[in-house]
C-alpha cells in the first residue's frame, strides 16, 4: 500500500503536534501515512484536485469549496468523518448587555462587527443571518477583521478583535461561534456580565475530513476505520484528541453545511476563485 496522505491547514503550531500524533498511530496500525501543512485552505483544495493529497482536513468553506469545484469537473467530494464537536454547533450575534436592543433589526444604522472576511462562523453564517431577518448590506456599517485570511477563521484572532472592540464599545455589535462567546468571557476579552446575545443562528456543522473519487479506497476504508476506533479511554490517544477539540470521531455529514452554501451564494464568496478555475 502506498503512502496515504492527508493536508491540513497549519493555522495553529500545535497542528504539527496534533498530526505527528496521528501519523504514529495510523503507521503503528499498519497504514503508510504522512501529511502536508498549508498556509491557507484554497492551495490545499487546489492540491487535493491535483492528486497531490489524498484526503484533506476541511475547513466547512474548503469543503464546499472542494465539492463545487469537484462537480465543475464531473467529480464527486465525500466526507468520510468529522469530529463529535464538528455538529450542531451556532454562532452568535452579541451586544453589550446595557445596549437598547431586542431584536435583529434593531441593528439597522449601527455598526457590527465581525471575524475574518472568509470565517463561517464570525462573518459569513452571521451576516446570512441578518440578511434573513430583512436586513440589507446598507442597513449597518459592517467592521471586518482580516487577520490570517485563508485559514477560513481556524485562527480566531479576527473574532477575538471582533470582541474586543465590542468591549471597547468602538462598535454596537459582534459576531462569533457561541463557544467563543463563553471562551471570550472566561479569558475577560468580554468582561463577565458585559455582554448578552441578541440573536443565534440555527445549527451547522463545521470541519470534515474530504476524499474526492479516485482515492485510494482500500486506504480511504482503513484511514476511517482507525479514526472512528480511536477511544478517548486511550492514554496515547487522548492528548491528541484534546489538543484537536474533540472526544470521538464520527462519520461525515453534509446537510449541516445547506446554511453556508446560502451564504456563499447570497455573499458571492466562492465567485472570484470559481471562475479563476474555470479560465485555467
Amino acid at each position: 500500500m502506498r503512502v496515504f496522505t492527508l493536508g491540513a491547514v497549519a493555522y495553529d503550531p500545535k497542528v504539527v503536534t496534533i498530526w505527528e500524533g496521528f501519523k504514529r498511530h495510523f503507521v503503528d496500525r499498519g497504514l503508510p501515512f504522512d501529511f502536508v501543512l498549508y498556509s491557507n485552505y484554497e492551495r490545499m483544495v487546489d492540491d487535493h484536485l491535483l492528486g497531490v493529497i489524498d484526503v484533506a482536513w476541511n475547513s466547512p468553506l474548503a469543503y464546499i469549496d472542494a465539492e463545487r469545484a469537484a462537480r465543475a469537473r464531473n467529480r464527486e467530494a465525500t466526507a468520510i468523518a468529522m469530529r463529535d464537536t464538528d455538529r450542531d454547533l451556532t454562532s452568535v450575534v452579541v451586544v453589550r448587555a446595557d445596549a437598547n436592543m431586542r431584536t435583529l433589526g434593531d441593528l439597522a444604522g449601527k455598526t457590527v462587527a465581525v471575524g475574518a472576511a472568509d470565517s463561517p462562523q464570525a462573518t459569513l453564517i452571521p451576516l446570512l443571518l441578518l440578511f434573513d431577518a430583512g436586513l440589507k448590506p446598507a442597513d449597518f456599517e459592517l467592521r471586518r477583521h482580516d487577520l490570517l485570511v485563508g485559514k477560513h477563521g481556524d485562527h480566531i484572532g479576527g473574532e477575538r478583535e471582533a470582541a474586543r472592540a465590542l468591549a471597547a464599545g468602538q462598535v454596537d455589535a459582534a459576531c462569533m461561534i457561541d463557544g467563543n462567546h463563553l471562551a471570550f468571557t472566561h479569558e475577560g476579552t468580554l468582561p463577565p456580565g458585559s455582554t448578552r446575545v441578541l440573536a443565534q443562528t440555527p445549527p451547522y456543522d463545521h470541519c470534515n475530513f474530504t476524499v474526492l473519487d479516485g482515492a485510494p479506497l482500500e486506504a480511504v476504508d482503513r484511514f476511517t476505520k482507525l479514526l472512528l476506533a480511536m477511544s478517548y479511554d486511550d492514554p496515547a490517544v487522548r492528548p491528541l484528541l484534546d489538543l484537536e477539540g474533540l472526544k470521538a470521531w464520527l462519520p461525515g455529514r453534509v446537510a449541516g453545511y445547506a446554511q453556508l452554501n446560502r451564504a456563499v451564494d447570497l455573499l458571492g464568496t466562492l465567485e472570484p476563485r470559481l471562475a479563476r478555475a474555470a479560465r485555467g
